[in-house]
């Protein structure tokens, strides 16, 4: 975990520093909006809806719409005479009985760890919180804007959690309109309560929806109904791999020394000679000759093109040798 916020909590004349992290992550499972033709991902424009022309992001503005339609724009100095606070506190402003505190007005989760120096104090206020079955409303400072959040105790770490605003939680516009419930009937509604009561584990429940895609997945991997896209940076295996990063550098080394890098047919010939190298102990004689001809090639001068010629692939040959040493 890593922290996303320092400040202090401050109660009276009491101040304990702290270290803000977020105390819950989505594992939700999500999906890319792609051509089912190729798989090639959906690209998203930003287009003026008047004029229908493509906008520059350094061209667009923040607007504040208007009932009847109409649209204010504010600007980057507009927007910097909003009130906002960069304070690093957490002020507590009074302590409240826990269930006075609706749990539809929660919002995000935060975990406090407090710095050294402020150990016991955060002890107490734990201790005092737990003992007088209270949460504290505080107010605070989360990316220049100030929200009103509470603290409360969770196993042995103190939680803040932000509220929403009280207008932002919305009212329900029906009734519901039940008729006489009958005396017998709330009898057979107790019975099942109580049959079904329990305490509330929640490893007892699982999201079998994220299971399935996983496995969903998993098995067209499997079975090879993969879109290969210019994205796709998985090769066809590992070892593939590792020879031709071994072998980029070799050629980068060479280039460094003013080498000529190998061609692609000097590649081709290279793999074949290797191939055949391995097929049988009598051919470890050729490798210790194509060795040293491979340490005299670069001492041959520019009239003997052709013998220079012949001896590269068996050079080469030794280099993929050597590389595929070092990766086995």
């Amino acid at each position: 975990m890593r922290a996303i916020w320092k400040g202090a909590v401050s109660f009276g004349l009491v101040s304990v520093p702290v270290k803000l992290y977020a105390a819950t992550e989505s594992h939700d499972v999500s999906f890319r909006q792609v051509h089912a033709k190729d798989g090639g991902r959906i690209k998203y424009q930003r287009v003026c809806s008047i004029d229908g022309e493509e906008v520059a992001y350094s061209d667009i503005a923040k607007g504040y719409e208007t009932e009847d339609g109409e649209m204010v724009i504010l600007d980057e100095d507009d927007l910097a005479e909003l009130p906002s606070t960069s304070s690093r506190e957490i002020a507590v402003e009074k302590f409240v009985p826990s269930d006075q505190i609706d749990p539809m007005l929660f919002e995000k989760s935060y975990y406090l760890e407090p710095e050294k120096s402020g150990a016991k104090p955060y002890a107490l206020l734990r201790q005092a919180l737990l003992e007088a079955d209270r949460m504290a409303v505080v107010t605070v400072a989360l990316r220049q804007r100030t929200t009103v959040a509470v603290l409360r105790v969770r196993d042995d770490v103190i939680v803040l959690q932000t509220m929403m605003w009280p207008d932002e939680v919305r009212e329900p516009d029906f009734s519901v309109e039940t008729g006489e419930v009958k005396a017998a009937e709330v009898k057979m509604a107790r019975m099942l309560v109580e049959t079904l009561a329990g305490d509330f584990d929640p490893a007892e429940f699982e999201d079998d929806y994220a299971e399935a895609v996983e496995a969903l997945v998993k098995t067209k991997i499997e079975g090879g109904e993969v879109k290969r896209t210019p994205t796709s940076t998985k090769s066809s295996g590992e070892v593939v791999d590792l020879l031709a990063a071994l072998q980029r550098s070799v050629d980068a080394a060479k280039t460094a020394r003013g080498e000529a890098a190998p061609r692609a047919s000097d590649e081709d010939q290279a793999d074949s000679d290797s191939d055949s190298a391995d097929d049988g102990a009598e051919e470890k004689p050729a490798k210790k000759s194509s060795s040293s001809s491979a340490k005299k090639t670069p001492a041959k001068k520019a009239p003997a093109k052709k013998a220079a010629a012949k001896k590269a692939p068996a050079k080469k040959s030794t280099t993929k040798k050597a590389a595929a040493k070092k990766a086995s």
